[in-house]
């Protein structure tokens, strides 16, 4: 097996913002993290192309929905290449392959006896692609609106196929208290948990009102009701129905990376429909939150929707994709606005990364002949930042697995911010006339904690990090800062522990640096004790060669500033 993760697959029915940029930043960034650290990863995304809305959409501009889907679906997919995204498969519902998809799995559906052919009658939102009861409903200036999510509704009666959803109640209800890892984060889980407690009734799943959909496997004169057609694109993207050997490599997906306002789709029908077709469930669905543009929530009407292209051009991508996971908790809302963004960008990005690194291999390049200094014996200032930078690799997997991007961020800064402060305390600038041995000490510990932290934050900011380790002198490797599966990973999706267990405390690091110092033997070339693994056996830049530190004499290009600070044109 290996490591399958997902975005919710978007409708192309109108230009990318900044909200779909969010959730597909983060995918990436999970599945650069997964595959520094050694795993086989498949990434899907895509778009979701049929439904009514993108029929209306097609008519209001005169062409088909197959030309709209057509356009829009490049759009997306070359939006998601300039926002870094490392996607395996970008597939769309109109792929000839998911047709057979979605029609397999109704077929199993229906053997299951959990479809059935009656009539409609209730509320639809066109713009959610979802039917809601009376009580589910509200008039607002005499405009009939779904309470929820405060989209306009219709009343529409129809013969549909139904699906049965409420005889999967208990059967959910078990999956969320024996598996509460399936939603995330917490809260998500618990509001779906109290939905499906207050009675589930069985979900109409066919269409007939219109054409532009999945024909129904036997009576086509129905097409698949959006979300059975939607959701089995994951199946779909992993080898269902025929590719039984990729199928069971990456099925069931990890986790999926949804937006909150499609939890009960992911966390409710989405489980139902894969226990009626006697299917695994996938691992986790992580809902994130909603992004607001000072305080307000984006929209057409309001004129302050964000195209994330026109942020990258202005502050960079790696800003962009930093800030996104710095200034917001992923999973609940946040609002931005250019000044935080600009605030983050020379904080945290020029003064506390970029500075230090400048300021470290700047001192290097005028007093250790432009080489890696020799570290001599460490003191118990130098362990504990060493010790503090070593310990972040365990704490940055938990974190990820959970999908908390931003304590993984906040784990790396925190290191940061201690290492600024040693450098700082230590004054490496008195020292090089006073003891230029301890000078280059303090310079090899600063530059191996701005090592180890660069190759920990690659996934986040792959180019910005990659530019710090070549300034290192660390040689590029073959992972792309995560862009690439390893050489040395394997497909049972063991991650690190796919090679030789690799030791993340204190151990490795600080006798790298005071017993090999102190033999004269270069850090680099040394085995791990523990793991009995070389550094040639690594990729130079995977979480893996974090246990094997710098090594004295390499020779270090002239220093070059990553973080410019971002200043204001003005007239």
């Amino acid at each position: 097996m290996g490591y399958y993760l997902t975005t919710a697959i978007a409708y192309p029915n109108g230009a990318i913002h900044i909200g779909h940029a969010y959730e597909y930043i983060a995918a990436d960034t999970i599945a650069r993290f997964k595959r520094l650290d050694n795993h086989e990863v498949f990434f899907a995304t895509g778009t979701d192309e049929h439904g009514l809305k993108m029929l209306q959409a097609a008519n209001k501009l005169g062409i088909t929905p197959k030309q709209l889907a057509d356009d829009n679906a490049a759009n997306f997919r070359d939006t998601q290449l300039a926002l870094g995204s490392t996607f395996d498969r970008f597939i769309r519902t109109t792929d000839e392959d998911h047709y057979e998809a979605s029609k397999a799995i109704w077929r199993r559906l229906e053997e299951a006896g959990d479809i059935y052919l009656d009539t409609y009658a209730g509320w639809y939102s066109v713009r959610d692609e979802a039917f809601y009861t009376q009580d589910e409903t509200e008039v607002v200036d005499g405009v009939r609106l779904s309470t929820e999510t405060r989209t306009e509704v219709t009343w529409t009666e129809e013969e549909s196929y139904f699906f049965r959803l409420s005889k999967y109640q208990d059967k959910l209800l078990e999956l969320y208290k024996n598996h509460p890892e399936f939603i995330g984060p917490d809260s998500r889980r618990n509001e779906v948990a109290s939905f499906v407690a207050s009675g589930l009734k069985d979900l109409s799943v066919s269409r007939t009102t219109f054409d532009w959909g999945v024909p129904v496997p036997g009576n086509e004169k129905h097409v698949m009701y959006v979300w059975i057609d939607a959701l089995t694109n994951y199946l779909t993207a992993a080898g269902f129905p025929d590719d039984q050997e990729r199928l069971e490599k990456w099925w069931p997906a990890d986790v999926h990376i949804i937006g909150k306002d499609i939890i009960r789709f992911h966390s409710v029908y989405w489980p139902a429909f894969l226990m009626s077709a006697g299917i695994e469930l996938p691992g986790r669905v992580h809902a994130h939150g909603f992004l607001f543009n000072a305080g307000e929530k984006m929209s057409k009407s309001v004129g302050n929707v964000v195209d994330p292209i026109a942020l990258v051009d202005a502050f960079g991508l790696d800003t962009l994709r930093f800030f996104l996971f710095r200034e917001f908790s992923y999973g609940n809302d946040g609002s931005y606005t250019k000044d935080s963004i600009i605030t983050r960008k020379n904080s945290d990005l020029a003064n506390e990364y970029g500075n230090l690194a400048q300021r470290s291999l700047s001192m290097i390049a005028k007093n250790c002949e432009a080489q890696v200094p020799q570290p001599g014996e460490l003191t118990e200032d130098d362990e504990t930042l060493l010790a503090l930078a070593r310990a972040v690799p365990e704490t940055a997997r938990r974190h990820v697995d959970t999908q908390a991007l931003h304590l993984y961020v906040e784990a790396c800064w925190k290191v940061l911010t201690e290492a600024n402060r040693y450098f700082s305390a230590q004054e490496p600038w008195k020292l090089k006339k006073t003891d230029p041995d301890r000078m280059a000490t303090v310079l090899w510990v600063t530059i191996e904690v701005v090592r180890i932290i660069s190759i920990l934050i690659q996934p986040v900011m792959p180019d910005s990090a990659s530019k710090i380790l070549d300034l290192l002198g660390v040689e590029e490797g073959a992972g792309e800062a995560g862009a690439k599966v390893l050489p040395t990973a394997t497909d049972n999706g063991a991650g690190a522990e796919a090679m030789a267990p690799v030791t993340v405390g204190a151990g490795v690091g600080v006798a790298a640096g005071a017993a090999i110092a102190g033999a004269g033997i270069a850090p680099a070339a040394a085995e791990s004790a523990e793991s009995g693994v070389s550094a040639a056996e690594v990729d130079p830049r995977s979480f893996a060669a974090i246990d094997f530190p710098l090594e004295p004499g390499t020779p270090l290009p002239k220093p070059q500033p990553v973080f410019p600070k971002f200043v204001e044109e003005t007239e």
